[in-house]
């Protein structure tokens, strides 16, 4: 039943790159038919030539493009052409959804802004996306926004390098602000059949994410650092330690309970007594000194025995695994999408829809 949640839904995909496609693959894997209309002046989606350093350079796609354009009907137009504008035009009218993410002059230019298209379709929602706002122009990639909003000054090593997120977590956030927009406004139709305009803008969607990091300084005057791995209110979280395999494990002992089991293992029970440990304040005060304590006791363990007393016992904790490693767990083999890119070339991606669904 989740695969055709939106079997009767039709979409047409006019954003590029990365977050608006998230959109329309999200859909999609969902059931709704999604048409994706790509710039045939440039080559198509930007994307398609973001190769990775050992894939095919022969290849009329990349693993980046497969990533969120699962089961589209792909087609390569000019909006520059008449033709092909009245193409997409018509597209329009049979849709349910367009998502796009033109700057307003262009969209403006091209007839395709919502307050445009809902003359002749009232019942249309138009999910837009932008970097800085509707009226900014400035480009908006997402390490330029992982650095605008703060993101780049909090991660990395303590004192080392600015270090950004290995994803493009900002193009991946503003994508789930606009599915819950669009999930909001499929709601608004079908209670007064009138279409919507559902706007995100990258920089809002990032802000929206700094969650404690925000209001410890709204609240608590202080400017979160870089911390590596580390939390800011919680020890010891997110501290790595390597085992006598010499493989890394994160531990994220959240509770007065988790540091208590976790000593326990360790067989370090005076730590428990010890007033620089007592608490979880005291603990972040001293938290260095507290890994070298706990870092001889691990690393007397291999890995897979550790995480296993771990598990059993309610100690939270992780293995740092690379991406090969990810994809050997049992339940990663639940996340896959395997299907062919538009030249029939096949591809595997992970799902962008990770919840289960029943009535």
């Amino acid at each position: 039943m989740q695969a055709n949640f939106f079997k009767d839904i039709k979409i047409v995909e006019l954003a590029s790159v990365l977050a608006g496609p998230s959109v329309g693959m999200f859909f999609r894997e969902l059931g709704a038919q999604v048409i994706k209309v790509e710039n045939k002046k440039t080559g198509g989606d930007v994307t398609r030539n973001w190769k990775g350093p050992l894939e095919d350079r022969q290849s009329s796609f990349s693993a980046y493009y497969a990533s969120v354009n699962f089961g589209k009907a792909v087609m390569e137009l000019d909006l520059s052409d008449q033709k092909d504008l009245d193409q997409v035009l018509v597209f329009i009218q049979e849709a349910d959804i367009v998502l796009t993410n033109f700057r307003k002059d262009a969209a403006e230019r091209f007839g395709l802004t919502y307050s445009q298209l809902k003359v002749h379709k009232p019942s249309l929602i138009v999910g837009h996306l932008s970097g800085f706002g509707e009226y900014s122009n400035r480009l908006a990639f997402d390490v330029v926004l992982q650095a605008e909003a703060g993101y780049l000054h909090m991660c990395g090593p303590a004192g080392g390098p600015v270090c950004k997120m290995p994803v493009a977590l900002i193009d991946i956030l503003a994508g789930h602000q606009l599915k819950e927009g669009l999930l909001c406004a499929l709601l608004h139709r079908l209670k007064t059949g009138n279409g919507s305009l559902v706007q995100v803008s990258l920089l809002d969607a990032a802000l929206s994410a700094l969650a404690n990091q925000a209001t410890n300084w709204l609240m608590g005057g202080h400017i979160p650092v870089s911390m590596g791995t580390q939390h800011p209110n919680i020890a010891p979280y997110g501290d790595v330690f390597f085992t006598s395999d010499h493989k890394g494990i994160v531990l994220a002992t959240g509770t007065e309970k988790h540091f208590s089991i976790l000593c326990q293992i360790l067989g370090l029970e005076n730590v428990l007594r010890d007033e620089r440990f007592v608490t979880n304040a005291t603990r972040v005060r001293n938290r260095s000194l507290l890994a070298d304590i706990l870092k001889p006791q691990i690393a007397k363990w291999q890995r897979t025995e550790l995480l296993e007393v771990f598990v059993d016992k309610g100690v939270p904790a992780g293995a740092i695994r690379n991406m090969k490693e990810v994809f050997e767990l049992p339940a990663a083999q639940n996340m896959l999408l395997k299907y062919n890119m538009p030249d029939g070339s096949p591809a595997t991606c992970v799902k962008t829809v990770a919840f289960q669904w029943s009535d």
